[in-house]
């Protein structure tokens, strides 16, 4: 039986990128759009809804890249505390350790018997010790020292970019109603789209990944638009 040389595995690495994308284009299509949809229900003047459209869009990316800053330095402080916590307890508490190692390797099917030199080997590397527990025992990845600039302005950007596609329609359209029928569309075909690339980014049906994005951003707009229209009356 022939085997092929080249075998190559494609597997998705770019997940901590694509999460940063979809949490800022989401956010970012749908806030400013609900936000414009409520003010044009509200029949305030189309420079109101550009104004406000886009103060809300230099808050919204600064503050969504903020959040991402700090949840990535939090997750770096997280990895170093439990980092430490663990180089502390293989050396003041082995026998503990080596106890947790074997429970570990048996919910991989592995017997004490079969652990057993494993975990004994891996007692005389300490990194290599360590390293296993922070993977396997708490399931946690080492966090690119770098992640937290590129996450914080990965998210901004995308916040941006998302949220300027709803008000770009108010900068051309000449009358409110056209505005707003312009942006639903773009901002509906845009989050298809976008919903649909998240989707096959992330092994997900893409067209369920389009409906389910553009559900919640249709129904967010619709929301702020019907509440302006009450409150305005």
């Amino acid at each position: 039986m022939q085997h092929s040389q080249d075998h190559h595995e494609a597997h998705f690495t770019a997940g901590v990128f694509v999460r940063d994308v979809v949490i800022g284009m989401s956010d970012g299509l749908t806030v400013p759009f609900a936000l414009a949809a409520g003010l044009s229900g509200a029949t305030v003047a189309v420079h109101i809804v550009v104004t406000a459209g886009l103060a809300e869009i230099a808050a919204g990316s600064i503050a969504m890249g903020l959040g991402g800053y700090l949840a990535a330095r939090g997750d770096a402080e997280h990895y170093a505390s439990e980092l430490r916590r663990e180089y502390r307890e293989i050396e003041e508490i082995p026998e503990d350790e080596k106890e947790e190692c074997s429970l570990v390797l048996q919910q991989y099917g592995l017997s004490p018997e079969m652990s057993a030199p494993i975990v004994e080997a891996l007692s005389h590397n300490p990194k290599a010790w360590v390293d296993f527990m922070m993977r396997f025992e708490l399931g946690l990845e080492e966090p690119d020292p770098s992640r937290v600039w590129k996450s914080a302005l990965t998210i901004a950007v995308s916040y941006i970019v998302g949220g300027l596609i709803p008000l770009a329609p108010y900068f051309v359209a000449s009358t409110m109603q056209r505005a707003l029928s312009l942006s639903v569309l773009c901002t509906l075909i845009a989050l298809a789209v976008f919903g649909f690339a998240k989707g096959k980014a992330t092994g997900v049906s893409g067209f369920k990944a389009a409906l389910q994005t553009t559900l919640i951003g249709g129904l967010a707009a619709s929301a702020a638009f019907a509440l302006a229209r009450l409150f305005s009356h």
